[in-house]
């Protein structure tokens, strides 16, 4: 026998005891990649991009600093890459999942409402370890420091998020025995990961969302968040095709564009899903429980009057100076509307062919029942992005006056849409400034004075009757 057979056999000995160590090392490899492509995806669909993002468009991912506008202040959003300094590099497993679930940090201080922790409540513990594998091994560590909160007396103290949590921190998600599948899947994307509420659901005195109007439309921000029960008034005329296409590019031709909030939510998060998640979110958005709000939304009638204006309307208007915009004393909506809007919506206010810049006659920013979304486009531009192309409009809050903005809505509002709203320069005003707050917010100075003096007062009397019975002792 040749002295190299024993050899050989050992080789083959060690090599079956390697090859599966090395299939084990492959096994585990592929199970944490897919594990951490899980985690990615359910933070694409929790949408934590777009509030913990850095202030600058092109900042690292979940660096944080991005500044959220409350009615109670300024909040900025936390980093969350896995930096043990400035981020939760340090959060174990349970600590990432109380701060998702409960909004309490590790050292006992308590979140704001703004992180949809109420939403997040009902994650789903194998979701949550696929979170936490992602931000921890899967996000670049941003060691920089951001500011901090910084709320004025007494929204900054902390503690007392503990007694609303007690009034308004609802029972997790749970699954309805109604619900097959699809309806459940979508149940738990709209409702816990998409959190849907936190800006669709109105919001009572105290900030917390009214679930006897659930998905009803509320004002955020200055933007309105529209009624997106399945009433008429809502998206009952819209077809699951056309919802699950808005979510997807944030566009419906002759329906409606995504602006604000939802440009980002399109743009950060639900332009990532598969159709079969945009499928099951439409399916259960349309099964929701109707709620009017006003009359039946038919952006798709055609209006009285969208005939291309009168030739001697528009040749002045064509003469006029083209910075016309840029003279506050200018007020005359048709011709602000000629010079800043028509180039791109046309003069008729149908757009183009192709839609890309879109009709304001057959539009829900137009024809709805709430002119905040107009006048905020205006203001603030809009900017979205799709997987097939860019959508920018500019913002000209730097530009044109309130009073002018409320001239041009007027125009846009009596020529192309709801000519029974109109807008005026105190409500441009607001808006800009984010909206209207809570009356006991706004009153929170005179409040806190109101009693301050109270307690002072019931101090004096008491050390003058003390003094008064001292006196006689």
């Amino acid at each position: 026998m040749s002295s190299a057979a024993p050899l050989t056999r050992v080789a083959l000995m060690l090599a079956g005891l390697t090859l599966p160590v090395m299939s084990s090392y492959a096994s585990a490899a592929g199970d944490v990649s897919a594990l951490l492509k899980r985690g990615e995806y359910l933070a694409r669909a929790g949408d934590c991009a777009a509030c913990h993002r850095a202030p600058e468009d092109d900042g690292p991912a979940y660096a944080g600093g991005y500044v959220i506008e409350s009615p109670l202040g300024d909040i900025v959003a936390s980093n969350i890459t896995p930096s043990n300094q400035y981020g939760i590099g340090d959060y174990s497993e349970e600590d990432f999942a109380r701060v998702l679930t409960e909004g309490e940090r590790p050292d006992g201080s308590q979140l704001y409402p703004a992180m949809p922790y109420t939403a997040y409540r009902g994650l789903k513990d194998e979701d949550i370890h696929a979170l936490y594998a992602y931000f921890q091994q899967g996000v670049a560590p941003v060691d920089e420091p951001i500011a901090e909160t910084n709320l004025s007396f007494p929204f900054n103290l902390r503690a007392g998020m503990i007694f609303w949590n007690l009034l308004f921190l609802d029972d997790p998600y749970t699954p309805q025995a109604s619900h097959d599948a699809k309806l459940d899947r979508g149940h738990y994307l709209v409702d816990t990961l998409g959190h849907c509420g936190s800006c669709h659901t109105p919001r009572n005195a105290l900030m917390a969302q009214d679930s006897s109007r659930y998905l009803a439309g509320a004002d955020v921000e200055g933007w309105h968040a529209p009624n997106i029960t399945s009433a008429a008034s809502g998206i009952g005329r819209w077809s699951e095709e056309n919802l699950a296409s808005y979510l997807k590019t944030g566009h419906v031709p002759g329906l409606a564009q995504a602006g604000g909030g939802m440009a980002d939510a399109v743009d950060h998060s639900l332009r990532y899903l598969t159709d079969e998640d945009l499928a099951s979110m439409a399916a259960y958005l349309k099964q929701v429980p109707a709620i009017e709000t006003g009359p039946a939304l038919a952006v798709n009638e055609p209006r009285e009057k969208t005939s291309m204006p009168d030739p001697a309307e528009i040749e002045p208007v064509l003469g006029n100076d083209p910075q016309v915009q840029t003279r506050a004393d200018t007020l005359d909506g048709r011709r602000l509307y000629q010079a800043a809007c028509a180039s791109c919506h046309q003069r008729d206010g149908h757009g183009t062919q192709d839609h890309f810049y879109p009709s304001l006659v057959h539009n829900t920013a137009t024809r709805g029942g709430q002119a905040n979304n107009l006048v905020m486009a205006i203001l603030k531009g809009v900017d979205r992005q799709t997987e097939a192309y860019h959508v920018a409009m500019p913002a000209y809050e730097d530009q044109l006056t309130d009073a002018q903005v409320a001239a041009i809505s007027n125009h846009v509002l009596q020529k192309f849409g709801n000519a029974e709203l109109s807008v005026d320069a105190q409500q441009v005003a607001a808006w800009r400034q984010g909206g209207s707050t809570p009356w006991w917010v706004s009153a929170m100075p005179w409040l806190l004075a109101a009693g301050a003096m109270i307690l002072l007062g019931g101090l004096g009397g008491a050390f003058y009757r003390w003094r008064r019975h001292a006196a006689r002792h």
